[in-house]
């Protein structure tokens, strides 16, 4: 019995050991992975002030996990979520007409959410896309993440206009993904990402003169419009070796009277107060809301600090975004939404809640149903 036993123990370890080198081999050959800083960037990111031993870090002491193991964190993901972690059907979905988002005035400001971060922001006249994961699969091996609830979105990368700027927050699969930068690369004019990223882009064929680093409190200059890449509180990396090889950021968007903010991911801090301080108040605030947990505090907001870092950073209105796509946490896949709009009613925080694909315009009846329910 003992011998049956420690011949079951060997050959299980032997099939999982052949299972964990094969997908590291093919993670590692991926060209999902994207690329690696040179050792002259990454002398350049020493001086960046964020930057230690090796990789970045954030204002903060912060931990990846605030309780329990890796293991323990998968082991509840794949077997301990809440029985609506995700919608039963696809959700409400507006479709968007490539030919409306060509016809506007530079006084316009509007913002198109497409689930979880991706959102078409239009100001000053131009289209600037934010953290534009607009796949339905996700990462190198999808068989393994998070599936998107709609089988398509409101918009094809195909069908996007010559976009002016897009902005990446960070590298993680669910916010930099590999086949829409693949898809769009060629109507960009400009890359704008922290330090660490333009491997990636350079690897995936996005000419290096199109891509434009930043660290946190740097600025550049379009037309009509300033974009700002400043703090936030969480990590990166895109496979097992690269660890925070790469920084994170959040974006503040200033047009000639119109400001906007985007948190980015990352847990709540002081930062937020700092950034609204310096550069607001805020006309619009998208705030990271959803994938939250116990586990991870430090790293994602809860919906009701997602809300006071909108009053943090003065936003006048909120756009509570990170939710409605993929189910990342063990959460109702509405419980963000459902608590955030409790938190900004009791603290008098206008906030506004579109369908996937419904276009959101400044000056105008902010879209408020309670459609997740």
């Amino acid at each position: 019995m003992r011998e049956s036993f420690k011949k079951f123990l060997v050959t299980t370890g032997y099939i999982f050991g052949t299972l964990l080198v094969a997908v590291v081999a093919f993670t590692n050959l991926s060209p999902q992975l994207g690329g690696t800083p040179t050792d002259q960037e990454k002398a350049t990111f020493a001086k960046s002030g964020h930057y230690q031993d090796g990789e970045f870090v954030n204002l903060l002491p912060t931990r990846q996990l605030t309780g329990g193991s890796t293991f323990g964190v998968m082991w509840n993901f794949f077997f301990h979520k809440a029985p609506d972690a995700a919608p039963p059907g696809p959700l409400p979905q507006q479709p968007l007409d490539s030919l409306a988002i060509i016809g506007k005035t530079p006084e316009m400001v509007r913002v198109t959410w497409f689930g979880h971060s991706a959102s078409l922001l239009e100001i000053a006249g131009q289209n600037i896309l934010i953290d534009p994961m607009l796949s339905v699969k996700m990462g190198p091996v999808s068989w393994a993440t998070p599936k998107r609830y709609n089988p398509e979105l409101a918009i094809r990368p195909e069908q996007l206009p010559y976009i002016a700027a897009v902005l990446i927050s960070h590298d993680h699969y669910d916010h930099l993904d590999f086949e829409t930068i693949e898809k769009i690369k060629d109507k960009v004019g400009q890359f704008y990402v922290p330090l660490g990223i333009a491997a990636h882009l350079r690897a995936w064929g996005v000419p290096r003169a199109r891509i434009t680093e930043m660290n946190w409190g740097d600025s550049v200059r379009l037309p009509n419009l300033t974009l700002r890449c400043t703090p936030s509180r969480h990590f990166s990396g895109r496979g097992l070796t690269n660890h925070n090889s790469t920084l994170w950021c959040s974006w503040v968007v200033q047009g000639a009277g119109k400001r906007v903010f985007y948190t980015g991911d990352g847990g709540y801090g002081p930062h937020f107060a700092a950034i609204g301080r310096q550069y607001g108040p805020f006309d619009l605030a998208l705030v990271e809301c959803g994938q939250y947990n116990a586990g991870w505090a430090d790293i994602h907001m809860k919906p009701e600090q997602s809300v006071q870092a909108a009053r943090d950073v003065r936003a006048a209105v909120m756009l509570p975004v990170h939710w409605g796509a993929f189910t990342e946490s063990l959460h109702p896949w509405n419980e963000p939404v459902t608590r955030a709009t409790a938190e900004a009613t009791r603290l008098g925080q206008l906030i506004t809640t579109p369908r996937l694909g419904q276009p959101v315009t400044l000056g105008a009846a902010l879209p408020k149903d309670r459609w997740w329910e």
